[in-house]
């Protein structure tokens, strides 16, 4: 690798907010926040909407998602509008 070139990497905490759970793990990623973890150390800290602890792929379980609603709900705010067929 060349030197001085790359972005330096050093311990992060990116905490899932869906899941309540936070992991520390190296990044280069900036954050004005900070935490202090565990072991008494300060770390950056980066909140996260999804992780693995959260994502139905790795949890293993499925959301059920209201289409239904969600059809209904877009055609009361837009009204329905269905366009001719020839």
């Amino acid at each position: 690798m060349k030197p001085r070139i790359h972005p330096e990497s050093r311990p992060v905490v990116f905490r899932d907010r869906a899941a309540d759970v936070a992991f520390v793990t190296r990044s280069t990623a900036h954050s004005s926040k900070t935490i202090e973890w565990e072991d008494g150390s300060t770390y950056p800290v980066i909140d996260v909407e999804i992780s693995s602890a959260s994502h139905p792929f790795y949890t293993g379980t499925s959301r059920v998602l209201d289409t239904a609603g969600r059809v209904e709900r877009f055609e009361r705010r837009y009204g329905r509008t269905v366009s001719p067929r020839h």
